[in-house]
C-alpha cells in the first residue's frame, strides 16, 4: 500500500527520547485530534536532509503554526538516540518532535521505503511531507528525487495551508 490523500495512517509504534529516556509513541499519540505537519527524510545528518530539508522546515515553522498546524514532526529510519542528537543539534527553538522509525515499520506500512543499500544505507524512507489531520492524510508531497528538496520542504507545505 502506498499512502495517499484521504488515507488514515496505520497504527504504528515510533520511538522518541524524553527527559526520562527512551519512550514509545503510537501514531495515535502523535496524530489523533491534531493537525500535524509531518516531514520524512532518508537519514539524519545526511547532506540534503541536514543542510536543505530541516532548514526549510524551521524557517517556516512559526508560519505553519500561525496557519493552524498544532505540531511539526520529523521522521526518519534512524534510531531514537541519533534522532535525539540531531534534534539537539538543529531544533534550537524546540519546534518539532523527532520520531525514530528504526525498523522502518511505519515507513513500510505506508509504502514509503527506499532501498538505499547501494549507498550502504540499507532501507530508509523516501523524502516526503504531509499534512495529517486527526490521523488522516490531507496533503501529500512525495519528492521524486531523494537527493533534492523541491516539493517536500516546509515552504511547499506552508503554501498548501
Amino acid at each position: 500500500m502506498t499512502i495517499k490523500v484521504g488515507d488514515k495512517l496505520p497504527e504504528a509504534k515510533l520511538r522518541v527520547m524524553t527527559a526520562e529516556g527512551l519512550a514509545v509513541k503510537t501514531t495515535d499519540d502523535v496524530f489523533k485530534g491534531k493537525k500535524v505537519a509531518l516531514f520524512a527524510v532518508p537519514g539524519a545528518y545526511t547532506g540534503t536532509c541536514h543542510k536543505m530539508h530541516l532548514p526549510s522546515i524551521f524557517l517556516n515553522a512559526y508560519a505553519m503554526k500561525d496557519k493552524g498546524v498544532d505540531s511539526i514532526a520529523v521522521i526518519s529510519v534512524n534510531d531514537a538516540f541519533v534522532m535525539n542528537a540531531w534534534k539537539k543539534d538543529t531544533d534550537l527553538r524546540d519546534e518539532a518532535t523527532f520520531l525514530a522509525d528504526g525498523n522502518a515499520e511505519f515507513t513500510k506500512a505506508i509504502g514509503m521505503e527506499l532501498d538505499a543499500s547501494g549507498n550502504g544505507l540499507g532501507i530508509r524512507s523516501k523524502r516526503y511531507s504531509m499534512l495529517v489531520e486527526d490521523g488522516v492524510v490531507t496533503k501529500f508531497n512525495l519528492e521524486p528525487n531523494p537527493g533534492k528538496v523541491e516539493v517536500s520542504g516546509g515552504d511547499t507545505l506552508l503554501e498548501q495551508l
